[in-house]
């Protein structure tokens, strides 16, 4: 076998389920992420009443694994890898390296044991797992006669403490030398929090991921209009906005574009103070208007709240307008009118009180892909009423019921929960502009934007239709644009 080789155990014909195993040499090897499978992806296609949970992979050469980023689809087997037998450390960036015990955590309660005692021992032995690597630093894996390997982590911009993987490999006695990327999920401009990323200096194997490989986002800098602009048309109806997030990045995302409304709409009714009386009436809202000072914002996700707590610990990594909007004395994860929502008893008097008022109120609860959580509650108890809306801010997977609420919905349609089916009458929204990855035009940039080209690239992490658009566009785009002390590179599916 020649080396590097790269073996894929996830997310190669599909979204979800990331693990990318790089065989440095015969005795070494490195796990990327390690992710459970979602939607349609969670079943092997010859045996649909299977799980791909287990560890089907020789864990003996591993000498660690590298978390891009704190998604579940990237670490969400790692418990089973672990209870596999693989002893090494777990690398990751140092925001990560707070918000992965919180996942694990909570993955760990879902697939293996709610016993409290059994949890804070497995904690435990993951936080002593975990080596935090700053950012732009090398790390040494292993140095010895036969091979010297390096690793990177650069910003990722998709999620607070996501991380791409820049790995130098050296072979001394031949001489050799190989860099390889693995781009994790990389995020889109315009993001909260987040600086965006900037492509490696080079690379001579790229794994690069293509979510939204076939699509070209709305403009995310106007999104916070946009969001404003639904969630009024919604209210009008006298309902619920119901926004089913992903705990982490996404929650914490809306919360900062909403504060932003709110303090956007407290700002212009002071502005109103000094007019005369007149002007104040003409400028007065209509009464049948939402009230944007005065309406709940509920968080109903006691792990979206551990995650929010997290990110407002973790200021020294959100980007310099972030900050700013700290020092001004604005509290963008912790407003006013923002409800936490903890106990079980608390969300199920929140979801009866909403489905039978007509108070205005915006829910955001987990999961993202509408396949558990507290979500799950809403939809059964809303779904059926036209006074509500769902408002869909990130991807839903094929086969999730979140992907059949987003396609039916707005056809009169009906979806399946929990065994119950539902009739769709609420409003359907999705805006495109929240997604916490690049578009295509993103994902060719990062790699043009290199110095010097892969030889060699491998698109994963995508639908099939994705993967082939974006290997189609990478393509056509490096052949326009050859750079004359370079060749082509061979991109793979």
């Amino acid at each position: 076998m020649r080396y590097p080789h790269i073996d894929h155990h996830g997310a190669k014909d599909g979204v979800t389920g990331s693990c990318h195993k790089l065989r440095m040499n015969a005795s070494t090897s490195l796990l990327i992420d390690c992710g459970l499978f979602q939607g349609s992806d969670a079943s092997i296609p010859d045996d649909p009443g299977a799980d791909r949970l287990s560890i089907e992979f020789p864990l003996d050469t591993i000498k660690a694994l590298v978390a891009t980023h704190v998604h579940i689809d990237h670490i969400g087997r790692i418990p089973y890898l672990l209870a596999a037998g693989f002893d090494g450390p777990i690398l990751c960036s140092e925001p990560s390296a707070k918000l992965l015990p919180i996942v694990l955590e909570d993955a760990f309660k879902l697939g293996f044991s709610r016993d409290r005692a059994k949890i804070e021992k497995y904690i435990q032995l993951v936080e002593q797992r975990i080596i935090a690597l700053p950012y732009k630093q090398w790390f040494t894996l292993t140095d010895t006669d036969e091979l010297l390997a390096r690793i990177r982590l650069q910003r990722a911009g998709h999620i607070l403490g996501s991380a791409y993987v820049e790995i130098d490999l050296a072979y001394p006695q031949t001489g050799e030398s190989k860099r390889v990327v693995f781009s994790g999920d990389l995020g889109a401009p315009h993001a909260p929090f987040l600086m965006p990323p900037e492509s490696p200096e080079r690379a001579d194997i790229l794994v690069l991921e293509s979510t939204y490989g076939d699509c070209l986002h709305e403009d995310r800098s106007n999104r916070r209009h946009r969001l404003e602009a639904v969630i009024e048309q919604a209210l009008e109806d006298h309902g619920t906005v119901i926004i089913p997030a992903f705990s982490i990045g996404r929650t914490q995302e809306l919360l900062y574009e909403l504060e932003e409304i709110i303090d956007a709409k407290l700002n212009s009714a002071s502005a109103l103070v000094g007019a005369s009386s007149l002007a104040k009436k003409a400028a007065a809202p209509n009464a049948d208007e939402p009230n944007w000072p005065e309406l709940p914002i509920i968080l109903d996700s006691p792990l979206a709240s551990r995650f929010t707590e997290a990110y407002r610990s973790l200021k020294a990594f959100w980007n310099e307008e972030a900050r700013e909007r700290i020092q001004s004395g604005r509290r963008p994860l912790a407003f006013e009118q923002l409800i936490t929502i903890d106990s079980h008893g608390d969300h199920q008097r929140i979801v009866k009180h909403l489905a039978q008022t007509a108070r205005p109120a915006i829910v955001i609860a987990g999961g993202g892909m509408c396949s558990g959580g507290r979500i799950l509650n809403y939809l059964k108890a809303m779904l059926g009423d036209k006074r509500h809306n769902v408002l869909f801010v990130g991807y839903q997977a094929q086969g999730t019921p979140g992907h059949a609420i987003q396609t039916y919905g707005p056809k009169g349609g009906y979806v399946d929960l929990d065994g119950e089916r539902i009739d769709i009458r609420a409003g359907i929204t999705s805006i495109g502009g929240y997604s916490a990855h690049a578009d295509q035009k993103g994902l060719v940039a990062f790699v043009t934007g290199m110095q010097q080209w892969p030889t060699e690239i491998r698109v994963v992490h995508g639908e099939d239709k994705a993967r082939r658009a974006l290997a189609g566009q990478l393509r056509e785009h490096m052949s326009t644009k050859n750079r004359q002390y370079t060749s082509l590179p061979d991109v793979y599916l």
